[in-house]
């Protein structure tokens, strides 16, 4: 079976949250939740510009800026801590539920013996693998503890992707990304892997496309051949 990717690819590295889960959407609800605690409008919009695929410091520094507002950094950690116990308590009560096409190309991916990073900002990749039954696929894992332990540049920095290629043992240029955020398909773009494939979960192909998505689908098992 095609993975429906170029030759030269001998790798593949996938965001989590809205690529290989549906814990995208929990994020999302977690963000608002926090954010509209402190008075603060959150939308749609809001989530895919400023916080989607960023670590989560990052994406409260982000936020918050377009807000005009600046705190201290004590401050932007609590309040990024009390997004992920929020966000840890809705996984908890709603559960972590694998998208079908998903589960469907990384068989085939395993079956064809391809390597398989999961690369990811969240701190929470452990529990959200063995929830979803999804650890079996994963040979290599760069999440938010080994961003912020390594001291490395969140997306849309490619660092994170830079490190999950390492962690497999292949060059970027025959490492193939898989991204519904434009901060991650602009880090898989800028770090020059060879094929990068946006997730499109939110009406936005277009702007995939202009952060550098060689591809666009709406579910993995669409590249399937």
């Amino acid at each position: 079976m095609s993975l429906g990717i170029p030759e030269k690819i001998t790798a593949l590295l996938f965001d989590l949250d809205g690529v290989l889960t549906s814990t995208a959407v929990l994020h999302r609800k977690a963000w608002r939740q926090t954010f509209e605690n402190m008075g603060q409008q959150f939308s749609e919009q809001d989530y895919l510009t400023y916080v989607d695929g960023k670590p989560r410091y990052d994406g409260v520094r982000s936020f918050l800026a377009s807000r005009g507002l600046t705190p201290p950094e004590p401050e932007i950690r609590r309040i990024g801590d009390e997004k992920n116990d929020v966000v840890n308590k809705i996984i908890d009560e709603e559960g972590i539920t694998p998208y079908p096409g998903s589960v469907r190309y990384l068989r085939a991916a395993r079956e064809a013996s391809f390597p398989i990073g999961v690369v990811t900002s969240s701190a929470n990749a452990t529990k959200v693998l063995k929830a979803g039954n999804l650890t079996e696929f994963v040979d290599a894992l760069v999440d938010g503890n080994v961003i912020t332990d390594q001291h490395l540049h969140g997306k849309p920095a490619p660092d994170s992707f830079l490190e999950g290629a390492r962690r497999l043992g292949v060059a970027p240029e025959h490492a193939a990304v898989f991204e519904d955020a434009l901060s991650g398909v602009k880090a898989g773009h800028d770090g020059g892997f060879g094929h990068v494939v946006g997730v499109d979960r939110g009406n936005q192909a277009e702007a995939l496309k202009t952060n550098g998505a060689d591809v666009v689908v709406n579910e993995l098992d669409e590249l399937l051949s």
